[in-house]
């Protein structure tokens, strides 16, 4: 079949659809977020590849909750209703 290269793309979005910031990651993509993510609060909304108990404290801290699905391996959490529509 063959090798096929491609690239992510990571977008923060508001509720507005307005974009706030956006990079095309070197090779983790857990690794750009905290500079992506500076200034911001409330909630950030991302899939299975940014859970990182590390990366969930940082933001935390800074007061931004990350809210991602869990693995078929990982505790499951009570989390609000809402955010687990969003």
């Amino acid at each position: 079949m063959g090798w096929f290269y491609g690239f992510k793309l990571h977008l923060i979005i508001n509720k507005k659809g307005e974009i706030l910031a956006g990079i095309v990651p070197p090779v983790d993509d857990r690794q750009p977020i905290p500079s992506m993510t500076e200034g911001l609060t409330g909630k950030l909304f991302g899939d299975k590849g940014y859970i990182s108990e590390k990366l969930t404290k940082l933001l935390l801290e800074g007061g931004l909750q990350l809210i991602t699905p869990i693995k078929k391996n990982m505790q499951n959490k009570l989390i609000p209703l809402l955010d687990k529509i969003l």
